[in-house]
């Protein structure tokens, strides 16, 4: 028989600085316009984690 390997769960990456609050913002270009406020918007994206902020314009 054949030795058996255990399998590790794998970990969640690390976000690194994005934990503390030190985001990488990037301006994600697809969503310009907010239907609900009437209003341009910038969006941005954290280039490390899936947060993102939006600013009225």
């Amino acid at each position: 028989m054949a030795d058996i390997l255990p399998f590790k769960k794998p970990k969640p990456k690390s976000r690194g600085m994005c934990q503390h609050g030190f985001h990488q913002w990037k301006i994600w270009k697809d969503k310009q316009f907010d239907v609900k406020q009437g209003k341009l918007v910038t969006v941005y994206r954290c280039t490390r984690c899936p947060a993102q902020k939006v600013t009225a314009l």
